[in-house]
This record gives C-alpha cells, sequence and structure tokens, in this order.
C-alpha cells in the first residue's frame, strides 16, 4: 500500500470515528426537565381529553398534547395537595412512613427526591411556586424547604394556599394572621429570604421568573419545578381581563382594615376573608364556574408563556416536559370532573384521576393517547431514567410512564378511607364526599353512601356507579387480600 493511500485511509478513519463520537454525544445528551404542576383542575377541564366539557378551552396544554402524550387513566397517589405531592417527588406511596395517612405526612430524611436524584447527575436545579408536604410551613431549615431537598433555587410559598394578588412585605405586616396554612399572603420566600412585590399577580410572577430562569446561561442541563398554586382557592381572584372575557363581576380584594367577622374567624383576619370566599354562598354556583374558568384560562395563557420560551431560548427540543395536576378539581372551585364520580378529599375517580401529558421531542411520538394506568409516582423514575440516572433506592413504587404495567398494584388510603387497583378492577371502601352541603353541581355525587366495601370495574364504568361486590366476590376478596398483604409487607418501610 503506498504512502498516499494509507494517509486518505487514515484521514477517513479519523471522520468516521469523529462523526461517531458526535452521534454518540447527541444521543447521550442529557435533556433538560419542566415539570408542571398545576393545582386542583378537573379531570374535564383539560381539552386535550376527548371528553372534556365544551366550555373549556386550554390550546397551550393542547401543545403539549399535540407534541406529546396524553395519559387518559392517569393517579395521583392522594386526593389532596400535600400528601399527593410528597408521593410525586419521591416516587414511594407516602403512607409508607405517614401511618395516618394524613394531610401533613412530610419529608423523610431517608428518602430522596426527584431534585437530589438530579442534582447528583449534574443538573442545575430550581423549583419556583408551590412547596406544600403538609408540615413545617413557613420555615427554612426544615427539610420540607426546598433547598434541603435537592434544588438550587426556590421562589414561591409552603402552604395550601397563597393569595393572588397580595405579595407584599407591608401587607403582610398589617395583617394579624398571615401565615396561615391555606389562608396565606404575604411576601415570597427567596432561598432563605423573602421577596416582596408591591404589585403583580402571583401566576405572572411565577411564569415571569421562569421564564428568566429559562434565560439565564447555565452551562448544565436544568430540572425546573414550576409549581402553580392556580387553579386553587381563592379561585375568584383573577385579571380583570379574564373576568371580562367570562362575564364575571370581580369581587374585592382583602383589606384587613375592612373585613368584618365571618363564622368564627375574627373580624380584620385574613381566614376571615379566605372562608367566606372558598365555598358557596357568598359566591353563587354559576358564577364560581366563572370564576374557575377565567383562573384556568389564565393559567393556560401562562403555560404558553413557558412554552413559548422554551422555543426563543432554542431548548424546547432538548427539553423533557411533564404536565400533572396534584389531585382532582375541588368540588368548592366548581372545578368539572365528569365523568368522575366526585372530586378532591375522597378516593373517588374523581379525587384521584387527573390530566397528565408528557412530551420530549424525538423520543415520544406526538399525538400519542396512553389509555393504560399509571401514576405520579412514575415521575421520579421516568425523569431519573431520562437523565441516565440509576435509582439506587431499593424501595421505589413508581415505574416508566412509557411501560405502563396493567398488572400492577395501585394502594390509596386517605384518613379512613381506602382504595386498591389492580388491572381493571377497583376496590374501596370510600363512602362520604368532602364538604357536604356546599358542593357545587358541577361535581357528580356518588351514589354508594355507605361504609360497605365496593367493586367497580373502571375501564368499564369510570363514574363508578356499578357496584360489582356482589356478583364477583371473589374479585373482592382478591383486592382486598392484595390491600392488606401489602400494609402488613410495606407499612414503615421507605
Amino acid at each position: 500500500m503506498n504512502q498516499m493511500l494509507k494517509q486518505f485511509l487514515l484521514a477517513a478513519l479519523l471522520v468516521y470515528i469523529s462523526g461517531c463520537t458526535q452521534i454518540k454525544t447527541t444521543e447521550t445528551e442529557k435533556p433538560n426537565i419542566l415539570l408542571i404542576v398545576v393545582d386542583d383542575q378537573g379531570y374535564a377541564d383539560f381539552e386535550p381529553f376527548k371528553n372534556h366539557r365544551p366550555e373549556i378551552s386550554t390550546p397551550n396544554m393542547n401543545r403539549l398534547a399535540e407534541t406529546g402524550m396524553i395519559f387518559t387513566q392517569a393517579y395521583t397517589s392522594a386526593p389532596v395537595c400535600s400528601p399527593s405531592r410528597a408521593g410525586l417527588n419521591t416516587g414511594k406511596f407516602q403512607f409508607r412512613w405517614d401511618a395516618k395517612a394524613s394531610w401533613n405526612p412530610g419529608l423523610p430524611d431517608e428518602t430522596k427526591t426527584i431534585a437530589e436524584y438530579l442534582k447528583e447527575a449534574g443538573y442545575t436545579t430550581a423549583r419556583i411556586g408551590k412547596a406544600d408536604f403538609g408540615t413545617n410551613y413557613h420555615k427554612f431549615d426544615v427539610r420540607e424547604h426546598p433547598l434541603n431537598h435537592g434544588y438550587d433555587y426556590f421562589l414561591g410559598f409552603s402552604a395550601h394556599a397563597h393569595d393572588y394578588w397580595l405579595l407584599s412585605d407591608e401587607m403582610a405586616k398589617r395583617t394579624p394572621d398571615p401565615n396561615g396554612h391555606s389562608a396565606h399572603l404575604g411576601p415570597l420566600m427567596e432561598n432563605k429570604g423573602y421577596k416582596s412585590y408591591e404589585d403583580g399577580y402571583i401566576t405572572n410572577i411565577f411564569t415571569d421568573e421562569a421564564i428568566q430562569y429559562l434565560k439565564t446561561e447555565k452551562g448544565e442541563p436544568f430540572f425546573l419545578t414550576l409549581s402553580y398554586n392556580s387553579v386553587h382557592h381563592v379561585i375568584h381572584e383573577v385579571p380583570q381581563k379574564y373576568l371580562n372575557k367570562f362575564d364575571v363581576a370581580p369581587i374585592h380584594n382583602y383589606e384587613p382594615d375592612s373585613m368584618e367577622t365571618f363564622g368564627n374567624r375574627k373580624p380584620g383576619s385574613y381566614s376571615a376573608y379566605y372562608e367566606k370566599y372558598t365555598r358557596l354562598g357568598a359566591i353563587n354556583d354559576e358564577d364560581m364556574r366563572k370564576f374557575y374558568l377565567a383562573n384556568l384560562n389564565c393559567l393556560d395563557d401562562n403555560i404558553g408563556r413557558v412554552l413559548d420560551a422554551l422555543k426563543e431560548e432554542g431548548l424546547n427540543e432538548n427539553t423533557l416536559i411533564v404536565f400533572v395536576s396534584d389531585n382532582g378539581g375541588s368540588p368548592l372551585t366548581a372545578a368539572n370532573n365528569s365523568p368522575l364520580t366526585a372530586g378532591k378529599y375522597s378516593l373517588w375517580e374523581g379525587g384521584i384521576r387527573v390530566p397528565m401529558a408528557i412530551s420530549w421531542p424525538g423520543k415520544i411520538q406526538a399525538g400519542t393517547v396512553q389509555n393504560e394506568y399509571v401514576s405520579a409516582l412514575d415521575i421520579l423514575p421516568t425523569l431519573v431514567e431520562a437523565a441516565g440516572v440509576e435509582i439506587s433506592d431499593s424501595i421505589m413504587d413508581g415505574t416508566s410512564l412509557l411501560q405502563p404495567d396493567q398488572n400492577r398494584l395501585l394502594v390509596w388510603r386517605w384518613m379512613d378511607s381506602w382504595a386498591v387497583r389492580k388491572g381493571e378492577f377497583k376496590l374501596t371502601n370510600m363512602y362520604y364526599e368532602h364538604g357536604k352541603g356546599r358542593v357545587s353541581n358541577q361535581i357528580i355525587p356518588p351514589i354508594h353512601d355507605d361504609n360497605s366495601l365496593k367493586l367497580f370495574n373502571v375501564n368499564n364504568d369510570p363514574g363508578e356507579r356499578i357496584n360489582l361486590a356482589e356478583s364477583m366476590p371473589e374479585k373482592l376478596k382478591e383486592l382486598q387480600n392484595e390491600y392488606e398483604n401489602w400494609l402488613i409487607e410495606n407499612s414503615g418501610k421507605y
């Protein structure tokens, strides 16, 4: 072989190796990850679902469906925010460590969160919005504070809810009770301090801060949790242009000097204002639905702004997005969960089956509909796997969202209620709906109002109207045993 031919072959080999290296790098590049968590969105209030309510328009949530996959049978691990978010962030049934299956599971030191896994994998991490795990609210040196479970940056609040408008230090000083578990107002927490806003609307502010974060050069892939408190109470607080769109009159904001007493709440207290407007009475049912639609429309517009920013920054092609509601739509906000029974606060399908979508260009086929059942617990293993990280914990209840197991066991415990699903069947002792006497007529009431065991085929009967307990006693016993054995084998192990 002459020298010229040798040099040509060597050059060709170097080009080939270089090309292979580049391809390998591209294929193994870690995606940016955006986790969008919304609050109390109704199952029928998600336009990508085929049977959404006709008055619903969520064009920006639709963009996630058009570019990715929606899940028609996605479950949260609890019917209220605090335990549901604990489960989502750990990939584990939160009642593993919360024996009372309560509102306040917290985060155990021994259990790693999504942010901790991704931070160890080289991600920069940020959480903007609500951080609610049911305990240690308004505190910095606790496990539940985002900086203490894997986030590099935090801007938001730790509570069930926050006033949408009143975000200033001045208002907090004037209010006798600014730091309630739900009735909460004043400046937002920023890292280990506070950030006061004299003007602005909290949904817009969270979006502004998220976009600013996306525009910041990080040098590493990012994990951003954008956790809106919309569409939670106080649902009537919405910018005027959205109230105009849905033809509903505004309600005055809280003012401590003029707030009268309400129930057993003291005059001037923010809790009196919050309690007054988080129930039917002060707001009629028709207007409550309009406020909800206005709030949801504002939320959808803000999600659109974030998606636009990703595209403008050239990040959209390598960003994995997960969108999920933290629990079913609330019976107190006029959310609609049809065809599902009941809503938030219950283990009926309306309390735990939620809107969910995932988008990952080039990895997930656009426009896909997944009808097999999955869980919000699956978000952690899905994101961690996408980042190329192995789960180090020997106990993990979540699995991949992209490989649903249709024989898996899902269990729920909530106060005195429990439920279990395996395959197409669900067994529950659920018999009541929280908030009787003030439930919006948007909610489909349960028809089985006793504490007997009830068995449903939720594939065929998502509204849980046909109780199969008497006709299928063997299936009932099978699922009851599955649930009881799970408790024996797993309680206290986390």
